[in-house]
Protein backbone atom coordinates (compact mmCIF):
# COMPACT_ATOMS: atom_id res chain seq x y z
CA UNK A 1 0.00 0.00 0.00
CA UNK A 2 2.84 2.35 0.85
CA UNK A 3 4.43 1.58 -2.53
CA UNK A 4 1.37 2.76 -4.36
CA UNK A 5 1.24 5.99 -2.35
CA UNK A 6 4.91 6.60 -3.05
CA UNK A 7 4.45 5.99 -6.76
CA UNK A 8 1.49 8.38 -6.90
CA UNK A 9 3.43 11.12 -5.12
CA UNK A 10 6.38 10.72 -7.45
CA UNK A 11 4.07 10.91 -10.45
CA UNK A 12 2.70 14.23 -9.25
CA UNK A 13 6.02 15.75 -8.18
CA UNK A 14 8.20 14.55 -11.11
CA UNK A 15 6.79 16.94 -13.81
CA UNK A 16 7.38 19.91 -11.52
CA UNK A 17 10.97 18.83 -10.96
CA UNK A 18 11.48 18.49 -14.70
CA UNK A 19 10.12 21.99 -15.28
CA UNK A 20 12.42 23.46 -12.65
CA UNK A 21 15.33 21.66 -14.20
CA UNK A 22 14.54 23.04 -17.68
CA UNK A 23 14.37 26.60 -16.35
CA UNK A 24 17.68 26.20 -14.64
CA UNK A 25 19.23 24.85 -17.79
CA UNK A 26 17.85 27.84 -19.73
CA UNK A 27 19.41 30.32 -17.34
CA UNK A 28 22.86 28.66 -17.26
CA UNK A 29 25.48 30.73 -19.16
CA UNK A 30 26.93 29.15 -22.20
CA UNK A 31 30.36 27.71 -21.83
CA UNK A 32 32.90 28.78 -24.43
CA UNK A 33 34.16 26.01 -26.62
CA UNK A 34 37.78 25.28 -26.92
CA UNK A 35 39.25 25.76 -30.40
CA UNK A 36 40.61 22.26 -30.32
CA UNK A 37 37.19 20.84 -29.61
CA UNK A 38 35.65 22.83 -32.49
CA UNK A 39 38.26 21.75 -35.01
CA UNK A 40 37.98 18.18 -33.91
CA UNK A 41 34.22 18.27 -34.22
CA UNK A 42 34.49 19.66 -37.76
CA UNK A 43 37.10 17.16 -38.86
CA UNK A 44 35.38 14.14 -37.31
CA UNK A 45 33.66 11.79 -39.66
CA UNK A 46 30.43 10.14 -38.80
CA UNK A 47 29.77 6.67 -40.18
CA UNK A 48 26.51 5.88 -41.92
CA UNK A 49 23.63 5.11 -39.68
CA UNK A 50 25.20 6.71 -36.56
CA UNK A 51 24.57 10.07 -34.94
CA UNK A 52 27.32 12.49 -34.11
CA UNK A 53 28.73 12.15 -30.65
CA UNK A 54 28.62 15.87 -29.99
CA UNK A 55 24.91 16.36 -30.73
CA UNK A 56 23.01 16.99 -27.51
CA UNK A 57 20.26 14.68 -26.58
CA UNK A 58 17.26 15.91 -24.67
CA UNK A 59 16.69 14.02 -21.52
CA UNK A 60 13.73 11.78 -21.64
CA UNK A 61 11.67 10.48 -18.83
CA UNK A 62 10.81 6.93 -18.32
CA UNK A 63 7.20 7.40 -19.28
CA UNK A 64 5.56 8.95 -22.38
CA UNK A 65 3.55 11.48 -20.30
CA UNK A 66 6.65 12.89 -18.68
CA UNK A 67 8.48 13.14 -22.02
CA UNK A 68 5.66 15.09 -23.69
CA UNK A 69 5.38 17.61 -20.85
CA UNK A 70 9.13 18.16 -20.77
CA UNK A 71 9.41 18.71 -24.53
CA UNK A 72 6.43 21.07 -24.55
CA UNK A 73 8.01 23.22 -21.86
CA UNK A 74 11.39 23.27 -23.62
CA UNK A 75 9.76 24.30 -26.92
CA UNK A 76 7.91 27.10 -25.14
CA UNK A 77 11.05 28.38 -23.43
CA UNK A 78 13.26 28.12 -26.53
CA UNK A 79 10.71 29.57 -28.99
CA UNK A 80 11.94 32.34 -31.31
CA UNK A 81 10.72 35.91 -30.86
CA UNK A 82 7.42 36.33 -32.79
CA UNK A 83 7.24 40.12 -32.60
CA UNK A 84 4.48 40.27 -30.04
CA UNK A 85 6.73 42.10 -27.62
CA UNK A 86 7.76 44.51 -30.35
CA UNK A 87 4.14 45.20 -31.19
CA UNK A 88 3.41 45.92 -27.56
CA UNK A 89 6.37 48.26 -27.42
CA UNK A 90 5.26 50.02 -30.60
CA UNK A 91 1.79 50.48 -29.21
CA UNK A 92 3.31 52.01 -26.07
CA UNK A 93 5.45 54.32 -28.20
CA UNK A 94 2.41 55.47 -30.17
CA UNK A 95 0.56 56.15 -26.96
CA UNK A 96 3.49 58.12 -25.63
CA UNK A 97 3.75 60.07 -28.89
CA UNK A 98 0.02 60.83 -28.80
CA UNK A 99 0.48 63.26 -25.96
CA UNK A 100 0.53 66.82 -27.37
CA UNK A 101 2.38 69.69 -25.85
CA UNK A 102 1.30 73.33 -25.64
CA UNK A 103 1.01 75.24 -28.96
CA UNK A 104 4.01 77.17 -30.16
CA UNK A 105 4.24 80.92 -30.73
CA UNK A 106 2.67 82.38 -33.93
CA UNK A 107 4.88 82.74 -36.98
CA UNK A 108 5.97 86.00 -38.56
CA UNK A 109 3.50 87.86 -40.82
CA UNK A 110 3.69 87.27 -44.58
CA UNK A 111 4.62 89.84 -47.20
CA UNK A 112 1.99 92.46 -48.15
CA UNK A 113 -0.16 91.74 -51.21
CA UNK A 114 -0.29 93.80 -54.39
CA UNK A 115 -2.28 97.05 -54.30
CA UNK A 116 -5.90 96.89 -55.44
CA UNK A 117 -7.27 98.45 -58.60
CA UNK A 118 -7.97 102.16 -58.47
CA UNK A 119 -11.59 103.05 -59.25
CA UNK A 120 -11.98 106.49 -60.75
CA UNK A 121 -15.12 108.52 -61.29
CA UNK A 122 -14.82 108.01 -65.05
CA UNK A 123 -14.86 104.22 -64.59
CA UNK A 124 -17.90 104.40 -62.31
CA UNK A 125 -19.72 106.66 -64.77
CA UNK A 126 -18.90 104.32 -67.67
CA UNK A 127 -20.18 101.32 -65.72
CA UNK A 128 -23.37 103.19 -64.81
CA UNK A 129 -23.96 104.08 -68.47
CA UNK A 130 -23.54 100.46 -69.51
CA UNK A 131 -26.02 99.35 -66.84
CA UNK A 132 -28.57 101.92 -68.03
CA UNK A 133 -28.05 100.80 -71.62
CA UNK A 134 -28.66 97.14 -70.75
CA UNK A 135 -31.73 98.04 -68.66
CA UNK A 136 -33.17 100.08 -71.55
CA UNK A 137 -32.64 97.23 -74.01
CA UNK A 138 -34.32 94.71 -71.69
CA UNK A 139 -37.27 97.03 -71.19
CA UNK A 140 -37.57 97.64 -74.91
CA UNK A 141 -37.48 93.92 -75.66
CA UNK A 142 -40.22 93.39 -73.09
CA UNK A 143 -42.37 96.00 -74.86
CA UNK A 144 -41.92 94.26 -78.21
CA UNK A 145 -43.12 90.91 -76.94
CA UNK A 146 -42.93 87.61 -78.85
CA UNK A 147 -43.55 87.38 -82.56
CA UNK A 148 -47.15 86.44 -83.43
CA UNK A 149 -47.85 83.08 -85.05
CA UNK A 150 -49.39 82.71 -88.50
CA UNK A 151 -52.96 83.89 -88.55
CA UNK A 152 -52.59 85.83 -85.26
CA UNK A 153 -52.85 89.54 -84.76
CA UNK A 154 -50.27 92.14 -85.76
CA UNK A 155 -47.04 92.91 -83.94
CA UNK A 156 -46.61 96.14 -82.01
CA UNK A 157 -44.22 98.56 -83.73
CA UNK A 158 -42.53 100.67 -81.07
CA UNK A 159 -40.22 102.77 -83.28
CA UNK A 160 -41.47 104.17 -86.60
CA UNK A 161 -41.88 107.61 -88.13
CA UNK A 162 -42.82 109.47 -91.29
CA UNK A 163 -42.11 113.18 -91.41
CA UNK A 164 -41.74 116.07 -93.90
CA UNK A 165 -39.71 119.25 -94.12
CA UNK A 166 -41.29 122.35 -92.66
CA UNK A 167 -40.10 124.52 -95.53
CA UNK A 168 -37.71 124.58 -98.52
CA UNK A 169 -33.98 124.11 -97.86
CA UNK A 170 -31.30 125.79 -100.00
CA UNK A 171 -28.17 123.79 -100.82
CA UNK A 172 -25.27 125.88 -102.06
CA UNK A 173 -23.06 124.69 -104.92
CA UNK A 174 -20.39 122.11 -104.13
CA UNK A 175 -21.82 121.67 -100.61
CA UNK A 176 -22.88 118.73 -98.39
CA UNK A 177 -25.84 119.69 -96.19
CA UNK A 178 -27.69 117.77 -93.46
CA UNK A 179 -31.46 118.26 -93.68
CA UNK A 180 -33.08 119.63 -90.50
CA UNK A 181 -36.41 121.10 -89.46
CA UNK A 182 -38.98 118.33 -90.02
CA UNK A 183 -42.59 118.12 -88.89
CA UNK A 184 -45.11 115.35 -88.41
CA UNK A 185 -47.83 115.65 -91.04
CA UNK A 186 -51.33 116.22 -89.73
CA UNK A 187 -52.90 114.32 -92.61
CA UNK A 188 -54.34 110.88 -92.03
CA UNK A 189 -51.87 108.04 -92.54
CA UNK A 190 -48.84 109.82 -91.07
CA UNK A 191 -47.33 108.37 -87.88
CA UNK A 192 -44.68 109.05 -85.30
CA UNK A 193 -44.07 106.28 -82.77
CA UNK A 194 -41.36 106.13 -80.18
CA UNK A 195 -38.98 108.80 -79.01
CA UNK A 196 -36.04 108.13 -81.32
CA UNK A 197 -36.70 110.89 -83.86
CA UNK A 198 -35.80 114.53 -83.21
CA UNK A 199 -37.86 116.67 -85.60
CA UNK A 200 -35.74 119.76 -85.01
CA UNK A 201 -32.37 118.15 -85.82
CA UNK A 202 -33.77 115.60 -88.28
CA UNK A 203 -31.80 112.79 -86.57
CA UNK A 204 -33.17 109.44 -85.51
CA UNK A 205 -31.37 107.90 -82.50
CA UNK A 206 -31.65 104.13 -82.06
CA UNK A 207 -32.96 103.20 -78.58
CA UNK A 208 -31.57 99.68 -78.92
CA UNK A 209 -29.15 97.82 -81.17
CA UNK A 210 -31.28 96.64 -84.08
CA UNK A 211 -31.84 96.70 -87.84
CA UNK A 212 -33.83 99.63 -89.21
CA UNK A 213 -35.29 100.41 -92.60
CA UNK A 214 -34.96 104.02 -93.78
CA UNK A 215 -36.16 105.85 -96.84
CA UNK A 216 -35.99 109.42 -98.10
CA UNK A 217 -37.78 111.06 -101.05
CA UNK A 218 -36.42 114.49 -101.93
CA UNK A 219 -37.92 116.80 -104.52
CA UNK A 220 -35.14 118.96 -106.00
CA UNK A 221 -36.02 122.24 -107.69
CA UNK A 222 -33.76 122.96 -110.70
CA UNK A 223 -35.01 126.48 -111.52
CA UNK A 224 -31.55 127.97 -110.95
CA UNK A 225 -30.03 125.65 -113.55
CA UNK A 226 -32.41 126.38 -116.38
CA UNK A 227 -30.76 129.73 -117.23
CA UNK A 228 -27.42 128.02 -117.88
CA UNK A 229 -26.51 127.38 -121.52
CA UNK A 230 -25.03 123.90 -120.97
CA UNK A 231 -24.98 121.40 -118.04
CA UNK A 232 -21.89 119.31 -117.47
CA UNK A 233 -21.88 115.56 -116.89
CA UNK A 234 -20.46 116.00 -113.41
CA UNK A 235 -23.37 118.20 -112.37
CA UNK A 236 -25.17 115.71 -110.14
CA UNK A 237 -26.99 115.59 -106.82
CA UNK A 238 -26.53 112.87 -104.21
CA UNK A 239 -28.90 111.94 -101.40
CA UNK A 240 -27.46 109.93 -98.50
CA UNK A 241 -28.68 108.47 -95.22
CA UNK A 242 -25.60 108.32 -92.98
CA UNK A 243 -24.79 106.95 -89.52
CA UNK A 244 -23.44 109.47 -87.00
CA UNK A 245 -22.97 112.01 -89.85
CA UNK A 246 -19.94 109.97 -91.00
CA UNK A 247 -20.96 109.06 -94.51
CA UNK A 248 -17.50 107.92 -95.60
CA UNK A 249 -16.57 105.98 -92.44
CA UNK A 250 -19.80 104.03 -91.83
CA UNK A 251 -22.12 102.25 -94.23
CA UNK A 252 -24.60 104.64 -95.78
CA UNK A 253 -27.56 104.53 -98.14
CA UNK A 254 -26.94 106.55 -101.30
CA UNK A 255 -28.70 107.59 -104.51
CA UNK A 256 -27.23 109.73 -107.31
CA UNK A 257 -29.16 111.57 -109.99
CA UNK A 258 -28.04 113.63 -112.96
CA UNK A 259 -29.43 117.08 -113.63
CA UNK A 260 -29.92 116.76 -117.38
CA UNK A 261 -33.39 117.08 -118.87
CA UNK A 262 -36.15 119.56 -119.32
CA UNK A 263 -37.88 118.94 -115.97
CA UNK A 264 -37.99 121.75 -113.46
CA UNK A 265 -38.24 119.37 -110.49
CA UNK A 266 -36.66 115.94 -110.11
CA UNK A 267 -37.22 113.40 -107.32
CA UNK A 268 -34.31 111.50 -105.80
CA UNK A 269 -35.34 108.48 -103.74
CA UNK A 270 -33.07 106.38 -101.48
CA UNK A 271 -34.12 103.39 -99.42
CA UNK A 272 -32.41 100.51 -97.57
CA UNK A 273 -31.52 98.79 -94.30
CA UNK A 274 -28.99 99.89 -91.70
CA UNK A 275 -27.90 98.28 -88.47
CA UNK A 276 -27.57 100.79 -85.66
CA UNK A 277 -26.10 100.28 -82.22
CA UNK A 278 -27.92 101.70 -79.25
CA UNK A 279 -27.27 105.44 -79.14
CA UNK A 280 -26.24 105.82 -82.80
CA UNK A 281 -28.13 108.22 -85.05
CA UNK A 282 -29.14 108.34 -88.72
CA UNK A 283 -29.99 111.42 -90.81
CA UNK A 284 -30.41 112.63 -94.42
CA UNK A 285 -27.68 114.48 -96.34
CA UNK A 286 -27.75 116.25 -99.73
CA UNK A 287 -24.54 116.64 -101.74
CA UNK A 288 -24.83 119.33 -104.47
CA UNK A 289 -22.20 118.58 -107.11
CA UNK A 290 -23.36 121.24 -109.55
CA UNK A 291 -22.26 124.81 -109.94
CA UNK A 292 -25.63 126.32 -108.95
CA UNK A 293 -27.84 126.51 -105.86
CA UNK A 294 -30.40 123.74 -105.46
CA UNK A 295 -33.65 123.95 -103.53
CA UNK A 296 -35.14 120.97 -101.62
CA UNK A 297 -38.88 121.43 -101.53
CA UNK A 298 -40.96 121.14 -98.35
CA UNK A 299 -42.86 118.13 -99.68
CA UNK A 300 -39.70 115.99 -99.27
CA UNK A 301 -40.10 113.19 -96.70
CA UNK A 302 -37.99 111.01 -94.38
CA UNK A 303 -39.25 107.78 -92.82
CA UNK A 304 -37.95 104.80 -90.86
CA UNK A 305 -39.09 101.71 -88.95
CA UNK A 306 -37.49 99.18 -86.62
CA UNK A 307 -37.45 95.75 -88.27
CA UNK A 308 -35.88 93.55 -85.60
CA UNK A 309 -32.94 92.80 -83.35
Amino acid sequence: MQGWVWATAMALIWPQLLLLGGVGARREPKRPRQPSQRSSSLNATVPDGQEPLSSPKSPQASGPEFSDAHMTWLNFVRRPDDGAGKKRCRSKDKKSRGLLGPPGPPGPPGPPGPPGAEITQEALLREFQEMMKEATERRFLGMLGPLPSDGAGGRLVTEAFHCRLKGPVLVDKKTLVELQGFQAPAAQGAFLRGSGLSLASGRFTAPVSAIFQFSASLHVDLSELRGRPQLRARDTVRVLICIESLCHRHTSLEAISGLEGNSRVITVHVQGLLQLQAGQSASVFVDNGSGAILTIQSSSSFSGVLLGM
